[in-house]
């Protein structure tokens, strides 16, 4: 636990301009990402006594060992800056919203020649349009089976679409009027994408226009005795005015706008997003979030606007937006809301009416959602925090182990020998830093002597970022004046932060790695967890002791009967079959062996499926299949002169010799066995098997 006063900047240090700041931890890691009018005010709020701040911003100095800033020109340039590094670092004690759920949308792909309507979910891709988020795949489906019949859009995928335009003929929905099937020219691209564009206007609120224009085709198809066009039209109609009906008209000036609301307690928030379109709710989605700083409901808006709006731009911003409690710098956040959209964009609370009815609406949404969550996660905070806590308790360790990491070794009969490594931080898994390894040091099947290979590695990979990133070095003296646009302060005696404008280019330093980001092996985890018993664990605290590193504590937990081993103890530690340190001690070592047979079975499959032919550089797979097409096997193949091999279409004589040195070198393969009878199948001059 690092002392504030330790890292605090000098008086006077810190400018009076607005800015973004950082803290970092001892291992340069950013922990925490805020922004402010006037750095020096705001700064000057963390170096406080410590009693006075709040519990959650005294964890947070207490963790980190230094602190450092960027100024900026206003307060727009600070929100976006804060959003970048928030969205670079992933912070542990900022906010970071959650999805409850991978919300569908509905997208066209305006990006391919013949667009086409699905459901998507994820990250949202360029050149694509989306409508939504729906709260059920199932609801997209239905109102695309409406509208099919006045729009008929391809909603097939690629390898259908090929294969009826190779065939000629069309899918189902090309026969029964719900695709224009393009595939087989009934349609031309320019045609088709008019359809696309006219159900994207349908989808973004332009429904009267279109409604009324069906309306009169109708009547006029009627006084002209064209009694099945107008019948057709009539449906057509009908059939929209469903799909409209799915969102019922909630504000009935044809308004577009977001509606934000917030729910919280001391621990946790919530929020709920209603999308209005045309006046009727288009979409809705909410986020969950745990309160890891002290944050109130102006700043959680703040924070969701950012999650909300900061990869998108033009009309997916709303002209209005509007919301439970105005941030702390509401013009600031309005100039960057209309700089993603391109217009001016509204930003305020509703105070009367049916916004001001629809925000309550949407602010009861909030609250069940929140109470849904903690039903569903019944203290889940609480529950991870004892789980730790019994985990040090269990052994013997002075804190409880924010960050574990688990080992596991994988292997089939001795064969294709692998090792996994998966991370927990704060009882949560951390996938971006699960790493994956190969067993190098020795052929054969010995799970203890691998398990000390791949300690070994990885913190040998430890001990050298430490000392790349400068860990063991006391801070360079200053060579001259910082740069006005960065400022660094760090705790004596911490890693060195980067110089003031050492990100500039042209600068003559040799690049370092000590940004903040995520990095191989960087970090040291607290406690070590062997997927064995005591012979494992012996391996993996002698491959510690070899490297000098002595405050790492580690275990095995051994799957026959559960037992937690520690190194040197005769008896292993038994944890109650209801303890919660047990049940996540038990989820680390589960996890750890997933990651390793998967990655041991791709590797193996990789393997059966290599040939001699991959070892011949520039061999790609077109002029593979050639050479197999060609000789009709890799046998009849190994005894072709290289003349012969020239022969094949693509194939020169330099790639003919590369490949029959490859053949000639490669060891024999195995003999392939009828696991039936036991007979040996072997190769015929033909090629087929016998």
């Amino acid at each position: 636990m690092a002392d504030p006063s330790s890292y605090r900047p000098k008086p006077g240090q810190i400018p009076d301009s607005p800015g973004v700041y950082k803290f970092r931890d001892e291992h340069r890691r950013v922990i925490y990402v805020g922004k402010a009018k006037n750095l020096r005010q705001r700064l000057a709020n963390y170096f406080q006594d410590l009693a006075a701040l709040h519990p959650r911003t005294r964890t947070m100095v207490t963790t980190a060992a230094s602190v450092e800033w960027t100024v900026v020109s206003t307060e727009v340039e600070a929100l976006q800056l804060e959003y970048s590094w928030i969205k670079e670092f992933d912070p542990r004690f900022n906010v970071k919203y959650r999805d409850d759920k991978s919300y569908p949308y509905l997208a066209v792909t305006l990006n391919e020649e013949f667009p086409r309507v699905q459901v998507m979910r994820g990250a949202k891709k360029k050149g694509v349009r989306y409508f939504g988020p729906y709260g059920h795949a199932w609801a997209i489906r239905e109102t695309v089976d409406l509208m099919l019949r006045v729009f008929p859009v391809r909603t097939c995928s690629a390898g259908v679409f090929k294969n009826a335009a190779r065939t000629g003929r069309p899918c189902l929905l090309g026969y029964i009027g719900k695709c224009s099937a393009p595939c087989v020219g009934r349609v031309t691209p320019e045609e088709h994408r008019e359809l696309a564009d006219d159900f994207c206007d349908f989808m973004a609120g332009r429904t009267g226009t279109y409604i009324r224009r069906l309306e009169k085709d109708m009547m006029a198809a009627a006084e002209e005795m064209e009694y099945e066009r107008a019948a057709r039209l009539r449906d057509d109609v009908e059939a929209l005015k469903r799909a409209m009906e799915k969102s019922a008209v909630v504000l009935a000036d044809a308004t577009d706008a977001d509606l934000i609301a917030v729910a919280e307690d001391e621990l946790e928030a919530a929020v709920q997003i209603f999308h209005v379109r045309g006046g009727r709710v288009r979409g809705q989605r909410g986020w969950v979030t745990d309160k890891v700083e002290n944050v109130d409901t102006s700043g959680l808006v703040e924070l969701a606007l950012q999650q909300l709006y900061g990869e998108e731009t033009g009309d997916s911003v709303p002209k209005e937006v509007l919301v439970p409690a105005l941030p702390e710098d509401p013009d600031a956040v309005s100039q960057w809301l209309a700089g993603r959209r391109g217009s001016q964009v509204s930003l305020r609370i509703p105070q009367r009416g049916d916004k001001k009815d629809l925000m309550a609406t949407v602010q009861r949404n909030a609250q069940q959602a929140l109470g849904l969550h903690k039903t569903k996660r019944a203290s889940d905070l609480t529950t991870r925090s004892r789980a730790l806590e019994e985990i040090a308790q269990a052994l013997g360790l002075d804190t409880a182990p924010l960050r574990i990491e688990c080992f596991d070794i994988s292997h089939l009969q001795g064969e294709d020998v692998v090792a996994s490594m998966v991370v927990f931080e704060d009882g949560l898994v951390r996938k971006s830093e699960y790493r994956r390894f190969q067993i190098k040091g020795f052929e054969g099947q010995d799970d203890v002597r691998s398990m000390h290979e791949v300690i070994g590695r990885r913190f040998k990979r430890y001990l050298q970022e430490k000392e790349r990133t400068g860990e063991w070095e006391e801070p360079p003296a200053p060579t001259g004046p910082a740069p006005a646009p960065q400022n660094t302060t760090t705790a004596p005696g911490a890693a060195p932060g980067p110089a003031a404008g050492a990100d500039a280019a042209g600068a003559d330093a040799e690049p370092r790695e000590d940004d903040g980001r995520p990095k191989r092996f960087a970090y040291p985890p607290q406690l070590v967890v062997v997927d064995g018993g005591q012979p494992q664990v012996a391996a993996a605290k002698r491959a510690l002791d070899e490297l000098g590193i002595d405050d790492i504590a580690v275990c095995g937990l051994a799957k026959r009967l559960e037992e937690v081993w520690l190194p040197d103890d005769d008896d292993p530690v038994v944890l109650p079959r209801s303890s919660e340190g047990l049940y996540l001690l038990q989820r680390v070592r589960d996890e750890a062996h997933r990651f390793a047979i998967t990655y041991q079975r791709a590797k193996r499959a990789k393997r059966i499926r290599s040939s001699p032919l991959d070892a011949v550089a520039g061999l790609g797979e077109t002029r593979k299949q050639a050479l197999i097409k060609h000789f009709g096997s890799v046998k009849k193949l190994k005894q072709a002169t290289i003349d012969e091999i020239c022969e094949v279409p693509g194939i020169g004589r330099r790639t003919a010799e590369s490949v029959a040195v490859a053949l000639a070198s490669a060891a024999p393969a195995a003999p392939a066995v009828n696991t039936a009878t036991g007979e040996i199948i072997e190769e015929d001059d033909g090629g087929s098997t016998t």
